[in-house]
């Protein structure tokens, strides 16, 4: 296991590297990108909401917003509605930079299973959601 482990270790470490240089380009953050994945599914989003959907705590939501926020890519405003609640919008720097950054993420899938069958790509996405469940689960 301990050679699995370290596997692991080295390929999220290239991953991360990649992602985040990918990412840069478009002045996103590793990390910001799957926040803007959200936002794109469903703008105006809390910060407890958007922590729950990538599985993080709302303090990370909440100090990556403000980054992202001072980058131009989120705006944070009171709910009309409970003024208790702040929702993340998208500004329109961010809503322009979805295709862009999709076909990033797209590209660096790609060259990273280049080497990989369709039916090796469908083992690894496989295994890997078992071990996600898995860890979750024993929480």
């Amino acid at each position: 296991m301990t050679e699995l482990l370290t596997l692991f270790r080295r390929a999220h470490k290239l991953l991360s590297a990649a992602s985040d240089e990918a990412m840069s380009r478009h002045g996103v953050r590793l990390g910001q990108n799957l926040v803007l994945e959200v936002l794109w599914a469903e703008d105006g989003l809390t910060p407890g909401e958007l922590a729950t959907r990538l599985h993080v705590t709302t303090p990370t939501i909440v100090n990556t917003a403000t980054r992202m926020e001072k980058a131009g890519l989120v705006v944070r405003r009171r709910d009309p509605t409970d003024a208790r609640l702040v929702r993340v919008y998208l500004t329109e720097e961010a809503k322009a930079a979805q295709d862009p950054i999709q076909r990033a993420r797209g590209e660096l899938e790609r060259h990273a299973t280049a080497t990989l069958t369709e039916e090796e790509r469908d083992h690894l996405r496989n295994a890997l959601a078992k071990i996600i469940d898995q860890l979750a689960d024993g929480r």
